[in-house]
């Protein structure tokens, strides 16, 4: 039971982790061109989204990658 807790606890950090780590590269890109003039809220909002969206992907890609090198040693 304690195994299915640590391996939320990672998940949770993961993910948290990718997508802070995406939403700053973000900050890096002018997006100006592409939000709507006078909806400057929306655009950030849609930004996160896609921060979100962006970086849980990397993170489950992290994690399955570190779940199969974990199951390796059933191979032999």
């Amino acid at each position: 039971m304690l195994s299915i807790g640590q391996t939320a606890l990672v998940s949770m950090i993961s993910h948290l982790f990718f997508i802070y780590l995406t939403w700053r590269m973000m900050q890096g890109v002018n997006f100006d061109p592409i939000i709507r003039k006078g909806h400057p809220a929306l655009g950030r909002i849609f930004l996160l989204f896609v921060a979100i969206v962006i970086g849980a992907s990397v993170s489950r890609f992290f994690l399955e990658f570190l779940q199969w090198s974990q199951q390796l040693v059933y191979m032999f």
